[in-house]
Formats: C-alpha cells, structure tokens, sequence
C-alpha cells in the first residue's frame, strides 16, 4: 500500500458495541437460530452454580431494565425474570476479534490491539488523499456488512482523546475529539470519565471539588503533581 507522509497524527479507536453478545449472537444467527438475541432482553454470564455469576454484556432491551456489566446474575433476573442467559466463549470472540484484526490491516499497518473488541489504528500515513471520517465510514460499513456487527469509532489526533471520542454516544456511531473541541465536548463531562484516571483517584478529585472533567482541566497544575505525583 503506498504511502502519504502527513505531518498532523491522525488516529482511530474502534470498540464493537456489546461484543461478546453481539459474536455470540452472529455465531448462532449463522447456525441457524430465528432469534436475534440483541433484540431480546438477554446477557451474557459466568457460571451461576459457581457463584461466579455476573453480566459480562448485555443487549439494548436488557439495559432497559436497568441491568449493568459487572453485576451478579441473580440481581439482573431480579429486574428482568425472562431476562436469557447464554455462556461466554472464548475462543469464539477470539475468531472475531482476528476477523475485524484482519480488516484493520487494510487500511494502515499500524494497529494496536488495547483489548479482545478494541483497537487502535495510526491512519496518519495512509490517507492517499481522503478524509479520516469517509474512511471511518468506510471502516464501520464494511463491519456491518462483511461481519455482522456494530462499532463506535473516536477520531483524534492521539489515543487518549480517540479513545474518549469512542465512549461518545452509543451504539453505531463515530465522534470526532480535536483539540479545539475539547472544551465543547469534554469539559461538561463527570471526571470519572477521564480516560485513564483510576477509579481511587475519583473520589479524591471530587473531595477537591472537582466533579467535571472541566474542572480538572481549569486546576491548578502543580498542586495536581504534588498531591497526585
């Protein structure tokens, strides 16, 4: 692929939109199943008769009953009784984890795994002349119709604020986070949305008085070091 030297960075973050239920629901669409199971109120969890049961994703109609990644099983049956619940395959999210890797790799050699259904990609020297968000388009088409699903993609001109752009609204949809919007689109935000700020750091910003991520970036910088450092 020829290559076109642009000085000004120019970086994506894609992240698949509920990805373990939205493979697993690909996987038994392809096997034959009626049932969408986005569609319905279903989760995917741990093994209850362990103990170790918990939501490790869940579909659009299940949010709306209120029901959370990371909480345990019987509490999301609690909220929805007819809620569905289908095991976590590995190896499965693995093949199409590879899958969007591959498609990836058509556009820029420069990708950066960050978890199993998300990515970095440095587009910076492979534009040839088109825009970074038609080529963002082009990405989330090609997904929907070549691989079955969603992905939310942040456009920036680093990682941290592509990855803040992808967090945007959801599902299906691409942000853009340029220096000059960052006080538009990020400073109203609660600071626990701060991409990298530890969840016991939180607390200790908003003792300070601190509550968005505006005001973190209006303190004084110094005596964030000297507290924080």
């Amino acid at each position: 692929m020829k290559k076109q030297v642009n000085t000004e960075r120019r970086i994506l973050h894609i992240d698949v939109n509920n990805a373990f239920l939205s493979w697993t629901a690909i996987d038994m669409l392809n096997k034959g199943e009626e049932i969408d199971i986005r569609n319905i109120p279903s989760i995917i969890g741990g093994d209850e008769s362990k103990r170790r049961g918990i939501v490790l994703a869940k579909s659009p109609p299940a949010k709306k009953f209120g029901i959370v990644t990371g909480e345990p099983i019987y509490m999301a049956r609690k909220k929805c009784p007819q809620i569905k619940i289908y095991p976590s395959n590995y190896k499965l999210y693995k093949k199409y984890s590879n899958k969007l890797y591959e498609l990836f790799l058509e556009y820029t050699e420069y990708v950066e795994r960050f978890s199993i259904d998300e990515c970095f990609l440095d587009i910076t020297n492979f534009l040839m002349g088109k825009d970074i968000l038609d080529i963002a388009k082009d990405i989330s088409s090609r997904i929907k119709e070549e691989l079955g699903f969603t992905v939310n993609i942040g456009i920036s001109s680093n990682k941290l604020l592509a990855k803040m752009a992808s967090d945007f609204e959801k599902p299906d949809k691409i942000h853009t986070l340029y220096k000059d919007e960052i006080e538009q689109k990020m400073w109203n935000l609660p600071a626990s949305e701060l991409f990298m700020l530890g969840r016991k750091t939180i607390p200790k910003i908003n003792k300070m008085g601190m509550k968005t991520i505006g005001d973190i970036a209006k303190a004084d910088k110094n005596l964030l070091i000297k507290i924080f450092r």
